[in-house]
């Protein structure tokens, strides 16, 4: 009994982020701000573009064919940094591949926010990240 819930916790503990192809969509009235393209840091591999929209007073980020390296708690970052210093965070990442929308709150500064950040929270672990330009 012990055993079978020490490996319940384990299995639940590092659970990867889906897989599953997305194709989300930004409204056709969104304005592009900003765009970059990700890389992949040590022996991560990601992959595709960041894009900043604003779209109805909303700012999105939306990643295009995007792919990375699976992990456990993956997550998105909006960040001052190429590193995971002084971060916005837009959630945790919904596919390993694929084109993905997120809506980011307020109204962040695009000129000190320059990178978007694929981040295993748990680990400390940094994937990769895309310098975002005008």
């Amino acid at each position: 009994m012990l055993l079978a819930l020490l490996s319940s916790m384990l299995l639940v503990n590092c659970s990867r982020t889906p897989n599953k192809k997305l194709d989300d969509m930004v409204s056709a009235d969104g304005q592009l701000l900003r765009s970059g393209s990700f890389k992949g840091l040590g022996s991560q591999k990601v992959s595709g573009l960041a894009k900043i929209y604003l779209t109805n007073g909303q700012y999105q980020l939306k990643t295009e064919n995007f792919s990375t390296t699976n992990g456990p708690d993956l997550k998105v970052y909006l960040s001052k940094g190429a590193t995971p210093q002084e971060f916005i965070s837009l959630g945790s990442l919904k596919s390993t591949n694929g084109n993905q929308v997120y809506p980011i709150n307020g109204s962040p500064d695009f000129s000190i926010y320059r990178f978007v950040l694929i981040h295993c929270e748990k680990y400390n672990h940094l994937y990769g990240n895309a310098e975002l330009m005008q």
